[in-house]
C-alpha cells in the first residue's frame, strides 16, 4: 500500500509538495550562484534539492510558514538579524527555506551556527550541506567578500535557551555583526519569527546542571522523558517570518569605532526586531497548543 492509498484509506488528505517545476526553477538560480555545486564549507546543491523537496511538506504544511514583507529584499547580499527562538535551530531551517522559496530571487542563506552544531553526529553535515557555516569571524567576513548572504543569531545560545517565562524576550545583542558589516561594506536585513517559542509550551531550563553537564542548554517540558522520544517533537505552531526594512551601514564608520557609537546602531536594530516581534504577535495564528500556554508578559505585553 502506497501513501496514496493509505491517504484515502484514512480520509487524510497528503500534504502537497514542492512541484518538480517549481524546484527546477528555484535550483537553476542556485546553480547560476554555485555553478559547482558544492563549496568548500560543505554546501551541496544535490542535497539541498532533496531537503527542499523533502522538508516543503513540513515548512509550509505543518508548521504553514508564511513570510511577510518578501518584497523588501533585494538582488543583493545582506547579513540577515534574527531573534533566535524555539528551543532547537528549527528557526533557523525555516528560514533558509524561506529565503530559498517566498524570495525572490531565490538564495543559499549562510547560517552561522554555534560549534556543537558542527560536531553533532550527521545532522551536522546535514546542516552544512543546505548551508550552515561554523560561525567564526573569519568564515563569516570570506561568505561577505564573496556576496554571499548571511543568517546570524546575535542573542547566541541565550536567544534560543529561554524557560516559558522568558518566551520572546529578546536577549542582549553582541556587536560582532555590526562591525564585520562595517569592514565588507554589507547592509543588515533585520528580521523576526513568530510562532517558535510555541513549539513547546512549557519549558524550564536546567542551566545549572547545564553547564555541570557542559551542554550550551538543557531545556525540559512535561512531555520530555514522559513521552519518550514524541514528547521532543515540535507542536505545529504556525510561524510567520516578519522581514523589515534593509538597515544600511554608515559608509563613513569605521569597523573599530569604540563600542559607545557601535553599540548606538546595534541597539537601533534590537528596537527594530522588537517591533517586528511586537507586529507578529499581534497578528499570531492561533492553534491548539496556544491555549496550553500560561499568560506570558513579554517586551510587549502577554500572549
Amino acid at each position: 500500500m502506497d501513501l496514496k492509498q493509505l491517504s484515502k484509506m484514512l480520509k487524510i488528505p497528503i500534504p502537497k509538495t514542492l512541484g518538480e517545476d517549481e524546484i527546477n526553477r528555484i535550483f537553476a538560480t542556485l546553480e547560476r550562484r554555485h555553478p559547482s555545486g558544492e563549496d568548500p564549507w560543505g554546501l551541496n546543491l544535490g542535497k539541498s534539492r532533496e531537503s527542499l523537496k523533502y522538508g516543503y511538506p513540513i515548512y509550509k504544511h505543518y508548521f504553514k510558514t508564511r513570510v511577510i514583507g518578501a518584497h523588501k529584499v533585494h538582488d543583493r547580499p545582506y547579513m540577515v538579524v534574527s531573534n533566535h527562538t524555539g528551543q532547537i535551530a528549527i528557526d533557523g531551517m525555516l528560514i533558509t527555506a524561506a529565503f530559498m522559496i517566498d524570495v525572490a530571487p531565490p538564495r543559499i542563506l549562510r547560517s552561522m551556527v554555534e560549534r556543537f552544531v558542527t560536531t553533532l553526529p550527521f545532522f551536522g553535515s546535514f546542516v552544512a550541506a543546505n548551508g550552515a557555516v561554523l560561525g567564526d569571524r573569519s568564515n563569516c567576513e570570506h561568505l561577505l567578500n564573496r556576496g554571499e548572504s548571511i543568517l546570524v543569531f546575535p542573542e547566541g545560545v541565550r536567544g534560543v535557551s529561554k524557560s516559558t517565562s522568558e518566551f520572546y524576550k529578546l536577549q542582549n545583542f553582541t556587536q560582532g555583526f555590526f562591525r564585520l558589516c562595517l569592514k565588507t561594506k554589507t547592509d543588515i536585513l533585520p528580521i523576526a519569527t513568530v510562532g517558535a517559542e510555541e513549539f513547546y509550551p512549557f519549558v524550564y531550563q536546567a542551566r545549572g546542571v547545564a553547564r555541570k553537564l557542559g551542554l550550551p542548554a538543557l531545556p525540559l517540558t512535561p512531555f520530555f522523558p514522559t513521552l519518550g522520544l514524541l514528547g521532543i517533537m515540535p507542536l505545529p505552531s504556525p510561524v510567520d517570518i516578519i522581514i523589515g526594512d534593509p538597515y544600511p551601514i554608515p559608509q563613513d564608520l569605521s569597523p573599530d569605532a569604540p563600542d559607545k557609537i557601535i553599540n548606538e546602531h546595534v541597539f537601533k536594530i534590537e528596537s527594530i526586531i522588537k517591533d517586528l516581534i511586537a507586529q507578529g504577535r499581534s497578528h499570531r495564528r492561533k492553534f491548539w497548543g496556544t491555549y496550553l500556554l500560561p499568560s506570558v508578559k513579554g517586551p510587549h505585553g502577554p500572549h
